[in-house]
């Protein structure tokens, strides 16, 4: 990785972890479709019929499989906090690709409503683990200057994950094999997280964790690898990470010692992360995202269409959103994260006002004019949530928290996002079924409040190294590297160079060349 050039080795890494995003993905989706399937229902006893004396209880029971995935996901979020940090990030990826496929196979296997119901609780502990994993993992290994389009990935290819669940439920629909039409598509999730466990071995331990441990040689051989360029005798970009990333351990060892879950609310300059992680979470969650997609096959049959075509369209809206993540992907690094957010939440709120003015005067009604007005709000939702915000939750928080306690703070974050989602999640059945269009006033007031919020306590962080952006936290930044004149840049590579870098625990002149194989054994990556 070359500072702000992208290398073949860039790519491999990220598409490698891309594959803990898939799983995440298709793991959240598959239930999107499952609910779409007839004999789902019939197998496990249960009803779309409004007439049926069980409706009630099959709306409580399909509120009850949202949640508990959401609820699962909370404990798998805080759970991986801990656990990466005390046994490191390629560790607590195999345990929770593990965990994963046990909670996939029990799925696919499901004997009554209540064995789904635990499966889905196991899956959504492990897809937290992941989904907060493969963020950190990224940045950590990613140059500044193209953080967010590498980090961006994993937004992008969560959306690969949903779409291939909503297409995979599209055909499995069509099968005269009542089993197969549900089961063959949730047991697809043991495969993304077996592929992952053939790849897990090539990757590179997080550099960043390894100093944090005191392990700098095997960082620095690390290092020396991701940061290689052969046009560069001195490796001065690789010498300068290094050394910012081991001042910057100590600096912060010292300040603080070690830390666990409530230095994260006792200390200010971590306290204010958390609350804008917090913040930055609910925001992408309370704009009704989550609801009209776990939802989405339901609202668009509401709407008048059968259950193929609400199929099709369902599978058509997440084939745009995975569009939509990777094209934010590719211009965050360019436009901002929290200008990016606050475009895309109010281009939301935009949406649903009209999206709820259609289900108010023509839902239910064979107005074919006004259906499909409210069909395109939907789609054009999605274009804002997908090209401005899905991708950038993960971007934003995996850069805010410092080293030392990265983990811990992604993984409140991640659970604050699937708390977020657990209200909404719990009720959005009920509510469509009972008040109708009116639920969707939740989502018009929430995200104009939101927004503002972001507007006055978001920074940008935006083109700073990891250990830079502690600036806007009133941390002491141990070394800078960006935004500095040239005659500071010329001073500080010169000491950089003056110094002794230690590999294999032994000094060794930093004049050396850092990729020289007879001193830095190679890494496979």
């Amino acid at each position: 990785m070359a500072y702000g050039k992208l290398t073949l080795r860039d790519v491999a890494i990220a598409l490698d972890l891309s594959l803990g995003s898939i799983t995440y993905g298709y793991d959240f989706s598959i239930i999107s479709t499952t609910v779409g399937q007839p004999s789902w229902y019939a197998y496990m006893g249960l009803t779309t019929d409004a007439t049926s004396p069980n409706y009630s209880f099959s709306n409580s029971m399909l509120d009850t499989v949202f949640g508990l995935f959401s609820a699962g996901a909370i404990f798998g979020g805080l759970f991986v906090g801990w656990y990466s940090d005390a046994h490191g990030r390629q560790k607590a990826l195999l345990i929770g690709n593990l965990i994963n496929i046990v909670g996939g196979a029990l799925q696919a296997g499901s004997a009554h409503i209540g064995m789904f119901i635990a499966a889905r609780f196991i899956t959504g502990f492990s897809g937290a683990m992941i989904v907060t994993l493969i963020p950190i993992y990224i940045a950590e290994v990613a140059p500044p200057a193209v953080r967010g389009l590498l980090v961006g990935q994993h937004g992008a290819f969560f959306l690969v994950g949903y779409t291939l669940a909503a297409w995979v439920g599209v055909g499995s629909y069509y099968s005269p094999n009542t089993a197969f039409n549900w089961r063959f598509p949730l047991s697809l999730q043991v495969l993304w997280p077996l592929l992952q466990l053939c790849v897990l071995v090539w990757l590179p331990e997080s550099p960043r964790w390894l100093v944090r441990q005191g392990r700098s040689d095997e960082a620095w051989r690390i290092l020396a690898r991701l940061y290689h360029n052969p046009s560069d005798a001195q490796q001065l970009f690789a010498r300068e990470q290094f050394f910012q990333i081991k001042a910057q351990c100590e600096a912060d060892q010292a300040a603080y010692g070690d830390v666990n879950y409530l230095d994260l609310f006792r200390k200010p300059h971590f306290r204010k992360r958390t609350l804008i992680g917090t913040l930055v979470m609910w925001a992408s969650q309370a704009n009704g995202a989550i609801v009209i997609y776990s939802n989405i096959v339901v609202l668009v049959a509401g709407l008048g269409f059968d259950n193929a075509e609400s199929l099709f369209l369902a599978a058509g809206w997440i084939t745009l959103a995975c569009v939509g993540n990777f094209a934010n992907a590719y211009y965050l690094d360019k436009l901002g994260r929290i200008r990016s957010l606050m475009i895309g939440i109010t281009g939301c709120v935009v949406c649903v006002i009209i999206e709820a003015a259609i289900v108010a005067n023509y839902g239910g009604s064979d107005n074919k004019s006004a259906l499909s007005a409210g069909v395109a709000m939907l789609f054009l939702f999605i274009c804002f949530y997908a090209g401005f915000v899905d991708t950038t939750v993960y971007v934003y928080c995996s850069e805010i928290f410092p080293t030392h306690i990265r983990a811990k703070g992604m993984g409140w974050s991640i659970a604050v996002f699937f708390l977020s989602t657990l209200p909404f999640l719990e009720s959005s059945a009920t509510g469509f079924a009972t008040i109708g269009w009116k639920y969707y006033l939740l989502f018009i007031i929430l995200p104009s409040i939101n927004v503002v919020l972001l507007y006055l306590f978001c920074p940008e962080t935006k083109g700073q190294s990891l250990e830079e952006i502690g600036a806007f936290f009133n941390d002491n930044v141990a070394v800078r590297l960006t935004h500095i004149s040239e005659e500071e840049k010329r001073a500080l590579d010169e000491r950089i160079l003056a110094e002794q870098t230690i590999i294999n625990g032994q000094e060794v002149s930093a004049a050396s060349n850092p990729a020289d194989s007879e001193k830095t054994p190679k890494v496979t990556i």
